[in-house]
Order: structure tokens, then C-alpha cells, then sequence
């Protein structure tokens, strides 16, 4: 009887080391998938869930907002209205480089990490210089918030690699030579979202 109880508690004993030593490596394991992970795949996930957030921006600017799509370089997300302001509809476009931070809710945040790198949809494959082209094709009306924190409205008449040329109106008005007050060269790194002023994405 004696040497079954010493057998018992050598077998728990063995049992719980190797427990402790599983759980070692499967934090480990864990910790090593995590940092490979990056921003696009827990923003796909995020998009995916139409995730509520709160964009921080550079010069202090901050969007609510409830993410939509993905791009190559750009996160495309519906603007929440403010409880006391009129409704009104539209859709930002958010460079990722512009993107200073993001407040969600802590269990769609651990939800995003489990994100995995999965070969992108077409739409994810679509660069800024993509929409933004499209928008100039279509002459949607948008608002440009710049990186020195300059509101811009107008119709964006071109966009090459890097920049944009926008024919500034006023907001509402549609792009006629009347109207137009005048035309800037806009790099995209200066811009820090692209609002589609009464409408959604393409």
C-alpha cells in the first residue's frame, strides 16, 4: 500500500511538471505568434465585426467611427454622428499612416488577435492613389483634413502616385469654374482622412 501512494504521488508530480512545462511553451508559442502579427490583420478582423472606435489622428484629431474595409493603405470607416448634431451619412477614408491609435472595446481588442495573415481580397489590394482616382473619375465632393489640421472641401480633379490636385469649393457645391476658388497640390502624406461628404464608399 505504501509503495502504491509513493508511485501515485510521483506519477502527480510528474503529471503537474509536465503540465507547468506544456503551459511554458504554449505561452511561449503564443508570444511568438502575436509578434509577428501586424496591424493590417487585427483591422481586418475589426472591419470584419464593424467595430465601434474611437481614431486618433495626428494633430489631436479624433473620429468615432464604426470601421467598414480594409485597403492596401487606408481603412475606410462610417463617422458617427453626435448625439446633438443633425444626421447626416458619410464615409471616411483614413491613411494608415495617419492612424495615431485606436480605442475599441477591450474584448474586440484580444478578439483581434486572432487575426492571421490571409491573402487579401481584391478590395484589400486597392492602394489610397486607387480610390482617390476613382472618387476624381466619378467628381464625388469631399472634405480633406490635412496633417496641420487644414479643412479642405472640394472635388479632387487628379491623383498621381503620391499627391492629389483638389479644385477647392465650398462644401455642398458642386465643381463648376464659378465655384471653384482655387487648386491644391496635396501630397498623401499630408492628408490625414478623405471624407465623401452625403455618401458611401464606391
Amino acid at each position: 500500500m505504501h509503495w502504491d501512494r509513493l508511485f501515485e504521488d510521483l506519477e502527480g508530480q510528474l503529471a503537474a511538471e509536465w503540465e507547468s512545462e506544456r503551459a511554458v511553451l504554449d505561452a511561449e508559442s503564443e508570444r511568438l505568434r502575436i509578434s509577428r502579427l501586424d496591424m493590417r490583420s487585427r483591422l481586418r478582423v475589426l472591419c470584419a465585426a464593424s467595430a465601434l472606435a474611437t481614431v486618433d489622428l495626428p494633430g489631436g484629431a479624433r473620429l468615432r467611427v464604426r470601421l467598414q474595409t480594409l485597403g492596401a493603405d487606408w481603412v475606410a470607416a462610417a463617422i458617427l454622428d453626435a448625439p446633438e448634431s443633425p444626421p447626416r451619412r458619410s464615409t471616411c477614408i483614413l491613411p494608415l499612416p495617419a492612424v495615431r491609435g485606436l480605442s475599441v472595446d477591450h474584448g474586440l481588442l484580444l478578439t483581434s488577435l486572432d487575426g492571421e495573415e490571409a491573402a487579401p481580397i481584391l478590395r484589400e489590394r486597392m492602394s489610397l492613389g486607387f480610390i482617390l482616382r476613382d472618387l476624381a473619375r466619378r467628381r464625388v465632393p469631399v472634405s480633406i483634413l490635412s496633417t496641420d489640421g487644414r479643412d479642405l472641401h472640394g472635388t479632387i480633379d487628379r491623383a498621381g502616385a503620391d499627391h492629389l490636385d483638389l479644385a477647392v469649393h465650398d462644401s455642398g457645391a458642386a465643381r463648376t469654374a464659378s465655384a471653384v476658388r482655387g487648386f491644391q497640390m496635396i501630397p498623401f502624406h499630408a492628408v490625414t482622412s478623405v471624407q465623401i461628404l452625403g455618401g458611401q464608399l464606391p
